[in-house]
């Protein structure tokens, strides 16, 4: 492990490049892991909560500023269940009495070493981009060594820098692998000027090609090369993703198109398929044609909003998520389905699922899976849309991606 003090000593060490043994009922190489929901296990605070348990995944909002249980409870219909960032006046109860999660510090006095729902410790936000490296490395350490041993993971959230090449590879990995037990990476390809850049400059572990830079698949090559990162030291940490629900670029940005539903969703599902273990909303707009502080605190109050869209597709999206996460929250399988495809295999209870997207190199349009020869079911359920795809006898079945960011979730027998 890098220096400081980070992720739980009990968890094993691994690589994500590293052979892994063959397992579990489809008989394929695991791709490595932090441990799943066990690794809360590792953290009193998130084990009493229930952080462990496999039906539980962790979905964030960024700023979600609330006052009272009815404006909890809205966010809790859209499928949020924690927050990072907030007034600082917020009564702790609103939490407790809501059955939602706090990531920060003692926001007041209300907060105290025993407030169950306070789970984590929010470091800083970014620290890779506002600081030199020596700085931002002091930066850090200054805030875990002025934390308490009280149970609670630390996590921090960085910028696109850290899966990057401009900077020093020992410094990003350092930044990923030595302060916080949970990591999350921002990068709104969609919304931000980027990916217009004329002469574009593709500068990330995972390379994004410009044409094809503003699409789902971007947001998971970011997962991707984050993965790679918390992997340097040996040792593994839950990654979240972040994800704009309006808008990510800065105000001083040149106007760009606002993320659309399908986007929204595929973005998020983009990140799961490469191997996500939380998702946070950036829950402000602070540039284009739809700016707001609190989206969703906007949608429940505004008729009219010009983010309603967005905000139900966060609401779909979601649901799905926690209806999957049983799935979500266990092992994947290394393998491949086939060309221009990015997919996740999992198995549970006697069904295998496939979660798939087409690749950030092809274009929309059909895609031909070929099932591993441990599954031999017949027919492949489409999880959510009322279809059923026949698989022939050797083991292949065809599907239909409409658009970039459209993603499908199939279920098959294994036996």
């Amino acid at each position: 492990m890098l220096l400081g003090t980070s992720k739980a000593d009990t968890v094993e060490p691994v690589r994500s490049d590293s052979v892994q043994p063959i397992s579990g009922a489809l008989a394929l190489p695991r791709i490595p892991w932090e441990g799943g929901p066990a690794y809360w296990d590792n953290f009193e605070k998130a084990q009493a909560a229930g952080w462990s348990d496999p039906n539980f995944f962790p979905i964030v909002s960024w700023f979600g500023n609330f006052s009272s249980d009815a404006e909890v409870q809205y966010d809790k219909s859209l499928g949020i269940n924690t927050y990072s960032g907030m007034w600082d006046g917020t009564p702790y109860h609103l939490f407790a009495d809501n059955g939602v999660f706090w990531i920060g510090g003692k926001l007041n006095d209300s907060f105290t070493d025993d407030s169950a729902n306070w789970v984590g410790r929010f470091l800083d936000d970014e620290v890779d981009g506002r600081f030199t490296p020596a700085e931002g490395q002091a930066h850090l350490q200054r805030i875990v060594d002025d934390i308490p041993n009280d149970g609670r993971f630390k996590y921090a959230n960085f910028t696109q820098m850290v899966v990057a090449t401009d900077l020093d590879q020992r410094v990003a990995q350092q930044y990923v692998n030595g302060y916080t037990d949970v990591v999350s990476v921002d990068m709104y390809w969609y919304t931000i000027p980027y990916c217009d850049w004329q002469p574009y400059r593709d500068a990330y572990l995972e390379p994004v090609q410009q044409s094809n830079c503003r699409t789902a698949s971007s947001y998971g090559k970011i997962a991707t090369g984050l993965t790679r990162q918390d992997a340097a030291d040996g040792h593994m940490q839950p990654r979240w993703q972040w994800v704009e629900n309006l808008n990510g670029g800065p105000p001083e940005a040149p106007p760009t198109n606002n993320i659309n539903p399908g986007q929204l969703k595929g973005a998020v599902v983009s990140s799961i398929i490469n191997e996500a273990r939380g998702i946070a909303y950036f829950n402000q707009s602070l540039g284009g044609s739809c700016q707001t502080a609190n989206a969703f605190r906007q949608s429940q109050v505004t008729p009219e909003f010009c983010g309603n869209a967005q905000v139900e597709a966060v609401k779909e999206v979601n649901a799905q998520i926690h209806a999957l996460a049983s799935v979500i929250n266990t092992q994947s399988y290394e393998y491949s389905f086939g060309a221009e495809l990015d997919t996740m295999l999992k198995s549970h209870d006697g069904y295998a699922y496939v979660f798939a997207m087409i690749d950030g190199s092809s274009v929309p349009g059909d895609r031909t899976f070929k099932l591993p020869s441990s599954v031999h079911g017949s027919s492949a359920a489409v999880v959510g849309e009322g279809r059923t795809l026949s698989i022939d006898l050797a083991g292949r079945f065809r599907d239909t991606f409409a658009e970039e960011y459209s993603y499908h979730v199939y279920r098959v027998k294994i036996d």
